[in-house]
């Protein structure tokens, strides 16, 4: 269960990422209102898994989860920009995501 919740923080997290630029700096009230509640939501799911997932191992794959879901909603939502070497860098953090896992 706890990666369970664990793969929902960085779900959050890669929501809470898309979140930020809509604040205008953080001087729109309402999205930053929301900004600030995914990243409450993100940490405090990150904290429900670190009771049984060691902490450097949740961190990392909470990141990684974070950072993939950031540039994928990027590319797909924003039409930022995409390449080889940034899926490379996708396929390289969703690998070490998938070990983290597997070895954890």
């Amino acid at each position: 269960m706890s990666w369970l919740i664990l793969v929902m923080a960085g779900v959050v997290e890669a929501a809470w990422a898309q979140s930020i630029k809509p604040t205008e700096n953080f001087t729109r009230p309402l999205p930053t209102l929301v900004c600030l509640v995914l990243m409450a939501l993100a940490v405090w799911l990150l904290s429900l898994a670190m009771n049984s997932v060691p902490v450097g191992t949740a961190y990392a794959v909470f990141t990684g989860i974070g950072a993939a879901g950031a540039i994928t909603l990027g590319v797909l939502v924003h039409g930022d920009p995409i390449s080889a070497g940034r899926v490379a860098a996708l396929t390289l953090i969703i690998g070490g995501v998938v070990l983290a896992r597997v070895t954890g």
